[in-house]
């Protein structure tokens, strides 16, 4: 009895009448991946001695090999498709910023609370990472400097204050 190919074996495992991209950008329904899956819900497929991802074999069989640095961006946000025409290879960085996870959302942000635009001239780059506004944390710093000038300047009371005061 012969064994069928792999191409046989993965196209049993995918369901082409999956539903609608959740995004317009993706032509078609999307192609569901009823085999085995990883921790994380991406499609596991077994070939050649090996578990591969199913959306990286499913666009290796289709355009050949993924150049090195780039990774596979589910256009449809769907991690079980394995429809070619909703996978793309992108940076990570361009995966990352096309999410809707909290570092996309950040990313996204072109201006600070007060309105301030989030430029090269205007951006402070925190010890963690994260983007501060330059005209705010300056505004704060004067802010600061006057209460505690202000508090210096405010003769302290005297018992003899007190005594008038009553």
């Amino acid at each position: 009895m012969d064994r069928p190919t792999p191409a046989a074996r993965f196209a049993a495992k995918v369901n082409t009448r999956g539903p609608w991209a959740l995004r317009k950008d993706c032509p078609g329904p999307c192609h569901l991946w009823e085999g085995a899956t990883t921790e994380k819900g991406y499609g596991a497929f077994y070939v050649h001695g090996r578990t591969v991802k199913a959306h990286r074999y499913a666009v290796e069989q289709a355009t050949g090999p993924i150049p090195d640095g780039l990774e596979i961006d589910h256009r449809c946000r769907r991690r079980a498709c394995v429809n070619r025409d909703h996978l793309e290879p992108v940076t990570h960085r361009e995966n990352v910023l096309r999410s809707t996870n909290h570092v996309a959302a950040r990313a996204a942000v072109t201006h600070c609370p007060a309105g301030h635009a989030y430029d090269r001239a205007n951006t402070i780059r925190a010890k963690n990472g994260t983007r501060k506004c330059r005209a705010c944390k300056n505004t704060s710093a004067r802010k600061h400097y006057a209460e505690r000038r202000a508090a210096r300047r405010t003769p302290m009371p005297t018992a003899r204050t007190f005594e008038r005061a009553a």
